[in-house]
């Protein structure tokens, strides 16, 4: 009944959904034969459905791509997520893992569920990787050794300033948004965009996504793992796990409202990096996550 129900709530919301379905369904019989692009569309589909369905608008070439664009850096952020691994191990992994897409015989198992069946079986993924055109390779290869780079810079580093907040989200989602202009580049589809809108769009995304996920990141097992700027939040409470009290209920949501207004100052970067787009599925690849 919980479905049947939602509908019976929400009937303006049938239609979207029957759609949604059927694009699902659609994604899942495009699911190339070979067995190292069958690994990276379905490993796609398990760990990001909703950015499986996304890609779906692309050109097989372009969409070749961004999935294993985006299957490497998921696995780069499952080394980065896994607060088991020693800090003494984890640095010299994030900060030569680039050098690894050429190597087949390595792998480093982490993460739990399917992040760590991408883990263990990453060779499908730097199979996929070699056989992408040179400039799709040079695009991946770049981003991923600089988010590398920042991430391990950001393991021995507090986020204390709104400063040290734009730097952490840069190298983790403003240098996705310069991959994947590069990546278009590549494509022959569409000009070069500048970089500060193409890292706009990384940061809102980014902030978005750290703002709703609070509550899980507070509660991380074995520690938690916060990237709330201490400037910001400090204003509220005296530590950020204090936010989560019922009884901190005003003082919460004027921290969430003082994080949703700095999110909300890269709104005019994405708008005008979306505009200049020429390519209506590049356009729509660009604007459906921007609006969830």
């Amino acid at each position: 009944m919980g479905t049947v129900g939602a509908i019976l709530r929400h009937p303006n919301d049938f239609i979207p959904m029957l759609k949604l379905k059927m694009a699902m369904k659609k994604a899942e019989k495009q699911i190339p034969e070979e067995p190292q692009w069958r690994f990276c569309y379905s490993m796609l589909h398990r760990v990001s459905r909703s950015f499986a369905l996304v890609i779906q608008q692309l050109d097989t070439d372009l969409r070749d791509a961004i999935c294993v664009f985006y299957l490497v850096l998921r696995a780069l952020d499952t080394v980065e997520d896994d607060t088991s691994i020693a800090t003494d191990v984890k640095v010299p992994i994030l900060i030569s893992f680039h050098s690894h897409l050429y190597d087949r015989g390595w792998h480093f198992s982490c993460g739990t569920k399917d992040y760590k069946i991408l883990m263990d079986e990453f060779h499908n993924v730097q199979t996929a990787f070699s056989e992408l055109g040179r400039s799709y390779q040079e695009a991946i290869e770049d981003i991923t050794k600089r988010m590398g780079a920042g991430m391990a810079k950001f393991i021995c580093k507090e986020v204390e300033t709104v400063e040290d907040y734009d730097e952490y989200c840069h190298y983790v989602a403003g240098l996705v948004g310069l991959g994947l202009s590069k990546l278009f580049h590549a494509s022959g589809k569409e000009d070069l965009a500048p970089d500060t809108l193409s890292n706009s769009m990384g940061l809102f995304l980014q902030k978005t996504n750290i703002i709703r996920d609070y509550l899980e990141d507070i509660n991380e097992v074995p520690k938690s793992r916060m990237f709330w700027p201490r400037e910001i939040w400090n204003k509220y409470a005296k530590k950020l796990e204090d936010l989560k009290d019922e009884e901190r209920s005003v003082e919460s949501v004027q921290c969430l409202n003082d994080m949703v207004t700095n999110a909300l100052s890269h709104v005019e970067d994405c708008l005008e990096y979306v505009s200049a787009l020429r390519d209506p599925a590049i356009f729509r690849f660009c604007a459906i996550p921007q609006v969830q």
